[in-house]
């Protein structure tokens, strides 16, 4: 129905457990890591243990989905006693025929093929889910089963799945031999807050849709009402995608999640785990999932200080000044007068150059002293008495000579 409208590819929150879908969180990833070590060291009997719907059956698909070829599972998904002997159930588990076979024909023969699958070197793993209708008896059944020994390697592995009554049962009195034999254990928690928003944003993604079509405070809102359960998650996620598709909400705020949580507490299925109450979150107005960056979306800033262009000056940082304009009295504008240029020639320009290299090769100082040396040098004028006018001069010269003669 709202597939198309928020354009996701697939149901991102379906209550069947899909390990398509896993969220590993560090619990998860903590679980899904001692089911691992548990199968590597040959634990005789692991058990793992959660609320209901913390994700216990998603992990065990996908340990089934990542298990090698070295190991022959068997899986029993129906422990109740009603459904019959759990004997029968471990031969259909691993595709045994029993038909027209006691109960002793049963037991011999699963004991066969565990021998024969050690002699192929293949390990026989039985993994129990929803152990937590296994009774004490059933239990102590299965413990005897396990006691079928290679040397000294287990050729039988047990891994137990069950919600918190199965911890329960296995603290009795009469089941101490059983708990002895219980190499790794582990308890699911729900989710935290943040694991809850990153929980809800990775399914979201791997269905095909933008990450961020529920707000953060919405995020908080599923998980107040969820108690960090990933499938109550699920249904509080689904029903909130069908609610804002009918109001034509491109992205999902907390007012809509309690009005969700609300009206299914009202109905009396829905766990109460804190009561939804309009107002338990601040109004918001959510922006359009285009215009929203994740973290990945967001581009890394440049190592050091980037050198600021001219294009990018920010103007708070950098007021410019309005500029102010100057009285045209206030400027001299008197036009000069311009001295018709010379026509350039090759000797003129070369007594230009040789008079600016003149002028600009001798400082004041030299021109100075230059002139003061000149005026020292030069003979100096006496001063000038009346001449004698030249024609008298050879008329004396003249008149001597005569003298002389005579």
């Amino acid at each position: 129905m709202y597939r198309a409208f928020y354009k996701l590819s697939e149901k991102p929150f379906t209550l069947l457990p899909d390990p398509g879908f896993l969220y590993m969180s560090d619990k998860h990833r903590m679980a899904a890591t001692l089911l691992e070590y548990g199968l590597m060291n040959q634990a005789g009997f692991t058990v793992i243990s959660g609320d209901i719907g913390a994700g216990k059956t998603t992990l065990i698909r996908h340990l089934l989905d990542n298990m090698d070829r070295d190991h022959t599972v068997g899986l029993i998904s129906n422990t109740h006693h009603s459904f019959g002997e759990l004997l029968q159930w471990i031969l259909l588990a691993f595709n045994l025929d029993h038909t027209g076979m006691s109960k002793v024909e049963m037991y011999q023969r699963f004991v066969d093929f565990i021998i024969d699958e050690y002699a192929h070197n293949r390990s026989t793993v039985l993994i129990v889910d929803e152990a937590q209708n296994m009774s004490a008896e059933t239990l102590e059944e299965l413990r005897m089963l396990s006691n079928v020994n290679a040397d000294k390697d287990q050729a039988l592995q047990v891994i137990l799945v069950g919600q918190n009554e199965l911890r329960d049962t296995l603290r009795r009195p009469d089941l101490v031999q059983f708990a002895q034999r219980i190499s790794v254990d582990y308890h699911l928690q729900p989710l935290s807050e943040d694991e809850t928003a990153h929980y809800i944003r990775h399914r979201l993604k791997v269905a095909g849709g933008h990450p961020d079509i529920f707000t953060d405070i919405a995020c908080q809102a599923v998980h107040r009402y969820s108690n960090g359960v990933p499938r109550l998650i699920n249904l509080l996620c689904d029903t909130a995608l069908v609610y804002g598709y009918a109001e034509q909400k491109q992205r999902i705020d907390a007012n809509l999640v309690t009005q969700v949580a609300k009206e299914k507490q009202q109905g009396g299925i829905f766990p109460t785990f804190v009561p939804a109450q309009d107002g338990d979150f601040p109004a918001e107005e959510p922006q359009p999932v285009e215009s929203v960056h994740t973290e990945q979306d967001t581009p890394a800033e440049p190592l050091g200080e980037a050198a600021e262009e001219p294009g990018n000056i920010d103007e708070d940082e950098h007021p410019v000044e309005p500029l102010q304009s100057t009285a045209a009295a206030d400027m001299d504008i008197t036009p000069k007068t311009v001295e018709p240029s010379v026509p350039l020639t090759a000797d003129t320009a070369r007594a230009e150059v040789q008079a600016d290299d003149t002028v600009t090769s001798k400082s004041e100082g030299d021109l100075y002293w230059e002139q003061q040396l000149a005026s020292e040098t030069a003979p100096k004028k006496k001063p000038v008495s009346p001449r004698t006018p030249k024609t008298s001069l050879a008329a004396g010269f003249f008149k001597t000579v005569r003298k002389l003669w005579a």
